[in-house]
Formats: C-alpha cells, structure tokens, sequence
C-alpha cells in the first residue's frame, strides 16, 4: 500500500515513483551488502557484455541479480521494521532476522550458481589459451613452489620485524600458500577436461582461507592480499621457469 502524503490523500505516481526511489538509495546509503550487491552486478553485467553472452544468458543473470536486490531490500525492510518494534532482545526477533538473511543467503547463492554457469565455459576458453603455452611440469615443482613460498614469507616478516612465521605481520603466510597451491593445482591439472572445475574450487578454498585470516583479526585485508598475490606469483614463476 502506498504512503499517505498527507491525511486522507494518496500519493501520485510521480511520488510513488520518488517513495521507490529513496528507499533504493537509503539502503544503498546504509547497507553495506547492499553496495556489495551492487557493484558485483555492475562487475557481472560488464563481463556480460565483454565475453557476448546470448540474450537467454544475459536474462538469467538479469534475473539472478535482481532476485538478489531485492531480497537485500526485503532483509532490510524487516530489520527496520523488527527493530522499531521491539526494544529489548526477543528471540523470536532474532530469528525472524536470521530467516530474511537467509533469503538473502540462498538468492547469493543462486546467483553464484548461475554466473559460473554462464561464464564457465568462455574462461575456460581463455585461461586454456595461456595455461598450453606452458608444457607439462612435473608434481615435484609443486613442493619446489610451496617451499619457496614459505622461505619468502618468512624472510619478509624478518625484515618487517612484525609478526612471527605462524601469526600475524605482513605477508599473511596462510594466505600466500593457499593461493601458492590454487595455482599449483590450475598447472598440474593438465589438459584435464575438469581443469576449470578443479581450479576454481582451489580458488574458492584459498579465498576462504583469507576471509577467515580477516575475520580472526590475525592479519588485515592488505596483509593478506599481499600474501595471496606473493603466493601466486612465486608458483607462478616456478612454473613459467622449469
């Protein structure tokens, strides 16, 4: 039902129109999954349009993002709307809260699904063009890899002087080997028909292994950027050299 302007009077289309529209930008404003959410679906609808997704494709993610949108919006709502009635801590509250963030969690999810559905197969494209210019490299360039990986964290925290081998300073060591053996895995792999498969769940593990680095309060977010891309780079050049 649409707002009252004034007592007795419905609001015209043009401000029904301005209502929507501020309650967009409000919880854009506030919402930080919200500008999140965003930006991901500006990220997506670009590399849409750069890999020349089919009009089916372009709906479904179309579709996706907007199911995501909107149940942000409503997870929102009902927060809002808990929160001004209740003023005290009600674990019925509580769990009406958990049920919207769960809406939200599974439209995330389902649009996740559907993004790889779409671009799987043109990366897989592009990143096979680059990983055959490599030949094959034996397993043993694996361990060459993580073992330099590990020398150079170390030797970086000795020179920074901040943190120890195992905790906090600058590289996040658990960062740059997770990323070390996501990389790892994309070059042993092969010609392996799972290779794209098998890369991106090494991917999705690494970055776990970092958000989990962040959420702990070990190291912060450029500590562990830092330690992914050191990871990558030395595995990397492992790689590329023998």
């Amino acid at each position: 039902m649409a707002p009252l302007t004034r007592r007795g009077r419905t609001p015209s289309i043009f401000e029904s129109f301005n209502f929507a529209l501020e309650g967009i930008l409000h919880v854009l404003r506030t919402q930080r999954n919200m500008r999140i959410h965003f930006a991901v679906a500006v990220v997506v609808l670009v590399g849409g349009l750069a890999t020349g997704v089919d009009r089916l494709e372009l709906i479904a993610l179309l579709l996706a993002i907007a199911f995501v949108l909107i149940a942000e919006m409503i997870n929102s709502a009902i927060e809002h709307a808990i929160d001004v009635a209740t003023t005290s801590f009600d674990p019925l509250a509580k769990l009406a809260k958990d049920v919207a963030a769960g809406a939200v969690l599974i439209a995330a999810i389902n649009a996740a699904a559907i993004g790889y559905l779409v671009f799987s197969g043109q990366v897989a494209d592009r990143s096979e063009k680059l990983l055959d210019r490599l030949r094959n490299a034996p397993a043993e360039l694996t361990l060459i890899a993580l073992v330099l990986t590990i020398i150079i964290v170390i030797a970086t925290k000795a020179y920074t002087g901040r943190g120890t081998p195992l905790r906090g300073g600058l590289p996040s060591g658990h960062a740059a080997i997770a990323f070390s053996g996501w990389m790892a895995a994309t070059y042993v792999v092969g010609d392996s028909p799972h290779r794209f498969l098998i890369s991106s769940l090494t991917l999705i593990m690494a970055l776990l292994v970092a958000q989990t680095r962040v959420e702990s309060g070990v190291h912060s977010a450029a500590e562990v950027a830092y330690g992914g891309l050191l990871g990558a780079l030395v595995t990397l050049v492992v790689f590329q050299v023998f």
